[in-house]
């Protein structure tokens, strides 16, 4: 073929068997994690396929087979002396250690909701519809919400809340918060945990969420101050909250300008809104290139940009809007102050003030 360059064509066939290496992992880690093959490495040490089959009561020749893929992939170490397999430390940071914040399988679980909803995205495509939250796949809202939690664990209390000017004194006191967008409840209850003098309630639109998140307060005993109710964001009904918290959420809703506008009445005057949000550059060739845009790019394609566009107004933000179009959504709705509290790898804080 004219104008074929063998090197970078060699050099893309390379990156794609990599790209193809790990989709084909999903299921495979998926079945470890579900039938506890890396806890048990982690939790009972080294063994052969032999010993961790029976330790599992399991199919010997599955477990073998199973754990000479995890040592291609490098998510177990192997000792061809020995023939046993082996979890690191590093490697039990994200398949083992549930607090962990590189925890990764809610990840995986993602990949393949994902797939399972792609007739439905594909629809969208053709049609310029959108694919409402909730019926794109199974339990794609379990996925999501088991991805973020090893983040919230590890930011929400350490470093998200104290960057908001003011606001851990108040919540120490006893404050009134409500977390809108709050999925199956961990962002909610991990405050509510932290700050025992407060009152928290969390909001959604989908109601098998909110079922989760209320089974979920019953299950930490925290039900007389954490509440969560189902009800879209602009419906919200009470007032006067000293916060409010959105993770993850504001670039999914239909009209994230109206939702703007009802947080800003729903505040106390000297109130905040903390906007948690996938972190991102300004311009598209700021994310091109990176690895977590690369996440965010494919998650937005098959998910928030559809859920956006099921909704009214339709906006479609996208998971990569970055900090200045986001500012810009949020000051239409009336406030007049906005900054970046703070960032990690994975997220941008906002703090938006009246």
């Amino acid at each position: 073929m004219d104008g074929l360059d063998g090197d970078k064509l060699n050099a893309l066939v390379g990156k794609m068997l990599g790209d193809l290496g790990g989709a084909f992992s999903v299921p495979t880690v998926r079945i470890g994690c579900r039938l506890g093959l890396f806890d048990s490495l982690h939790r009972d040490g080294p063994a052969t396929a032999a010993e961790l089959a029976d330790r599992l009561g399991l199919a010997e020749r599955n477990v073998r087979e199973w754990a000479l893929a995890q040592a291609a992939n490098g998510y177990v170490d192997y000792d061809s002396g020995s023939g046993r397999f082996r979890l690191s430390p590093e490697q039990a940071m994200v398949f083992a250690v549930p607090d962990s914040p590189v925890y990764l399988p809610g990840a995986f679980d993602c990949v393949a909701e994902m797939i399972a909803g792609e007739p439905k995205v594909e629809a969208a495509f053709r049609d310029g519809g959108g694919v409402a939250w909730g019926e794109s796949s199974g339990c794609l809202f379990c996925a999501v919400g088991a991805f973020f939690r090893p983040g919230y664990v590890n930011g929400i209390v350490q470093a998200w809340l104290p960057a908001i000017e003011g606001m851990v004194p108040r919540l120490e006191a006893g404050a009134k918060v409500a977390d809108v967008g709050c999925g199956v409840g961990f962002s909610t209850l991990l405050m509510a945990q932290a700050f025992p003098n407060s009152r928290f309630i969390g909001y959604d639109f989908h109601d098998p969420s909110i079922e989760q998140a209320n089974a979920h307060a019953r299950a930490h005993d925290v039900s007389d101050r954490v509440r969560f109710e189902t009800a879209p964001a602009k419906e919200i009904a009470d007032r006067d909250f000293d916060l409010i918290t959105m993770f993850d959420c504001l670039h999914d809703m239909g009209d994230p300008r109206g939702c703007a506008a009802h947080m800003s009445r729903l505040l106390k005057p000297d109130g905040a809104w903390m906007i948690v949000e996938p972190i991102a550059g300004d311009a598209p060739e700021d994310n091109i290139g990176s690895p977590v845009s690369r996440l965010f790019y494919n998650a937005s394609t098959m998910i928030c940009v559809p859920t956006s566009l099921a909704q009214e107004v339709g906006e479609g933000l996208g998971a990569q809007a970055g900090e200045k179009k986001l500012t810009e959504v949020i000051a239409a709705g009336g406030f007049s102050r906005v900054r970046r509290a703070t960032e990690g790898p994975f997220n941008m804080v906002l703090e938006a003030r009246l």
